[in-house]
């Protein structure tokens, strides 16, 4: 499987937000580094599980629609 990619501009919005959460929900500082950290694991470790969960709920949309195109058969 190809690996997520994030442009730079994207990548440095999402470790803003880290340390925005960091420090609003947990009363921390994070640096710039720390939170390209976790930005990365969540990236390589939990990102994947979300993306194969989008496939399969379109594969599932899809495949409920074609079935709804089927039932427009005239017999």
């Amino acid at each position: 499987m190809n690996k997520i990619k994030l442009n730079k501009e994207k990548k440095q919005e999402m470790i803003s937000t880290i340390k925005d959460y960091f420090l609003n929900e947990r009363d921390e500082e994070l640096g710039d580094l720390a939170s390209s950290l976790i930005l990365d694991f969540i990236v390589e470790e939990l990102a994947p599980e979300f993306y194969n969960q989008g496939v399969y709920d379109c594969y599932k949309y899809i495949t409920d629609r074609n079935e709804d195109l089927l039932s427009l058969q005239i017999y």
